[in-house]
């Protein structure tokens, strides 16, 4: 008989002291919902108020600016895997053409070596990076990435949806030639590149990469982009670098 009353009081002491015991820990759970349930709310608030200011003129908290800039670059290696860069990104001819590409589509954001800030790229937020620096800052495969699929909340366009994958590839062999460039060697290789952004343009409608985005424009089309008596000569406004003409 004292054993089974001594095996009940062990028990009884076991059950106090059981660590999944939910009643001794009842107290902690309910502090633990509350706190999600505030945070949860103050989320709620955050969101709703229009507290926070998104203008472009006003940087991100340390944490946040810290938080996305991990997300992106994470983000960038990952999807880029697989991808296999050509053996001739140092070729002349990809080059000249990325040259001509860059020159038109890019200066205005990344500038060039010897190029001063433009209006655009003073104010966008987050930067846009300065590729004379940091051109060489990721793979090719991860700058091919970045340049045909764009970058969410940053202003960098996807340009896959209007360029083939090849003369994505001319833009990164002429990216990493950007770092230790001098005006001089840049201002050549502008000249070298072709004249006519069409030109540069040539055979992408045979490219599988394009053949989903690339669309021909109408007559109707190109009529309403051109003024009467000057069909084919619309004007562009190119970002600082030769003149360019359509």
């Amino acid at each position: 008989m004292s054993r089974t009353v001594a095996g009940a009081d062990k028990e009884q002491k076991l059950a106090k002291t059981n660590p999944y015991d939910l009643k001794r820990h009842l107290p902690s759970v309910t502090f633990v919902a509350l706190v999600f349930l505030v945070l949860a709310a103050f989320a709620g608030v955050f969101v709703y108020s229009g507290i926070y200011n998104v203008g472009a003129d006003a940087p991100h908290w340390r944490f946040v600016h810290n938080a996305l800039d991990t997300v992106r670059e994470n983000s960038i290696a990952r999807a880029a895997e697989g991808i296999e860069a050509p053996g001739d990104l140092d070729s002349p001819e990809r080059i000249a053409t990325g040259a001509g590409l860059y020159t038109e589509m890019c200066t205005g954001c990344h500038l060039g070596p010897g190029l001063e800030a433009s209006e655009m790229s003073q104010g966008l937020y987050p930067p846009a990076p300065e590729l004379s620096v940091a051109g060489r800052a990721h793979t090719p495969a991860q700058q091919f990435w970045a340049i045909k699929h764009g970058i969410k909340l940053s202003a960098m366009p996807a340009w896959g949806k209007t360029h083939s994958d090849e003369l994505i590839w001319d833009m990164v062999a002429f990216v990493r030639q950007l770092p230790g460039m001098t005006p001089e060697q840049y201002a050549v290789a502008i000249a070298r590149a072709p004249a006519e952004h069409d030109e540069m343009m040539e055979g992408m409608s045979e490219s599988a990469g394009a053949a989903d985005h690339h669309v021909e424009r109408s007559g109707d089309a190109r009529e309403m982009e051109d003024p009467p008596g000057k069909a084919g000569e619309s004007a562009h406004v190119d970002a600082p670098g030769p003149a360019h003409t359509h």
